[in-house]
């Protein structure tokens, strides 16, 4: 492993890499120099072994260098953890995802979401993306709150019969699912079976363990002219009320630079790690057969994760097409639409995570057995991966030899 340390645009690149995966150290410095980058991290992963620890630039008002520890909110990655929650409980006998949501949580089951089942929650089929009365202000950050409107909401549509992206309702939908098979909270289920197992720093709602100076403030996208004239905008500015215009009305009611929001769990969309964090938590899923993997769930149960997935021509929130396994997104790529900006993701025809708001994302691939992690602070418009993310995910590829393959890498 060669260490790094060079001038950037916005402070210094710091970290190590294996001179295979030069390009990707390239890569991520072009992001600082010609990208408008802020600051970030990178990690990789192969074969359980990290191949690239990088990280750099400065935190947004103080200027303070990102330091080897420092962390930022990553949106949606996020979902990805929670949807590991599910998969360990799964394995373990105590959440099937074949039965109906009411067996579990019998409250749920009225307002024409009767049918709905388990698996619904995690592939964006449940019928439930959004909230047609607003939410007061702070009720975000109210667990208890959040549960009961989920309860009291009417569906959008039959459970199981389109796929419309559960933006931030899936904090509650698949959390309190959680919460009714373990008897555990969320944000305590991660924190006890997956981050403290895999000693990586990742909190979902704050503990005394994660330091306010370590977390990075968050630099919203500039809204430029390919977004405003992009399908999805346009959707959720017209007067008609739909998912899309709902999503966002409520996304900007979050504020991840707050403290109150950091301490509250909302298992969709306010997870607090960085690469090193995102890339470790997928690593042992990367190596199925690896004693860490063994730890944590059984072969049968890391096999199938990533597996069954589904997909669509339109999705009912992001008004593009879409593909999801069991809690997490498969490789996407809507390129050849004029009507859409940054709305792809390209990663290995195996790999499996999740894409966060601005271009964060995490993901194994257990067909190369390559894990991987990207977090910043300065988001990117669009809803999928912007050229940051994506260029240093075919970096990675690039170096291990693959090509692209009609939107994945094979």
């Amino acid at each position: 492993m060669k260490t790094i340390d060079v001038k950037v645009a916005t402070g210094r690149v710091l970290g190590k890499y294996d001179l295979k995966f030069q390009q990707v150290l390239e890569q991520f410095i072009d992001n600082f120099e010609i990208r408008h980058e802020i600051g970030a991290s990178c990690n990789l992963t192969l074969e359980g072994k990290t191949v690239v620890d990088l990280w750099g630039g400065s935190l947004p008002r103080s200027n303070k260098p990102w330091e080897k520890d420092t962390v930022v909110t990553v949106f949606s990655a996020t979902k990805g953890a929670m949807a590991l929650c599910a998969h360990l409980l799964r394995d373990k006998g105590l959440l099937d995802f074949d039965q109906p949501v009411s067996k579990y949580w019998p409250e749920f089951a009225k307002n024409g979401k009767e049918d709905a089942v388990v698996r619904m929650a995690l592939d964006h089929s449940l019928g439930l993306p959004h909230y047609r009365t607003p939410i007061p202000e702070g009720g975000f950050y109210d667990y208890e709150y959040m549960v009961k409107r989920t309860e009291d909401e009417h569906a959008f549509w039959s459970p199981g019969t389109r796929i419309g992206y559960h933006a931030i309702s899936m904090a509650w939908t698949v959390g309190e699912l959680v919460r009714r098979a373990s008897g555990e909270r969320l944000g305590e289920f991660f924190r006890k079976h997956l981050a403290n197992q895999l000693s990586i720093d990742f909190w979902i709602g704050r503990d005394s363990k994660l330091e306010s100076y370590k977390v990075s403030p968050v630099v919203q996208a500039t809204a430029d002219e390919h977004w405003l004239n992009s399908k999805f905008f346009k959707k959720a500015q017209a007067v008609e009320v739909s998912p899309t215009k709902l999503f966002m009305r409520d996304f900007g009611k979050i504020d991840v630079n707050s403290q109150v929001c950091h301490a509250s769990e909302i298992g969709s969309a306010n997870g607090i790690t960085n690469a090193r964090g995102l890339a470790n938590l997928y690593k042992p899923f990367a190596n199925v057969t690896s004693h860490a993997c063994k730890k944590l769930i059984s072969l049968e149960g890391a096999t199938r994760i990533g597996g069954l997935f589904s997909g669509c021509l339109e999705d009912a929130t992001l008004v593009m097409p879409t593909k999801f396994s069991e809690g997490f997104m498969v490789s996407m790529d809507n390129r050849s639409r004029a009507d859409l900006i940054n709305s792809s993701v390209i990663m290995g025809e195996h790999a499996y995570g999740h894409v966060g708001a601005g271009g964060s994302i995490g993901f194994a691939d257990p067909g190369t057995t390559l894990s991987f992690g990207y977090a910043m602070n300065k988001l990117g418009s669009g809803l999928l991966l912007n050229e940051r993310g994506q260029n240093l995910i075919d970096a990675s590829y690039h170096s291990l030899g693959f090509s692209e393959n009609h939107g994945y890498y094979a």
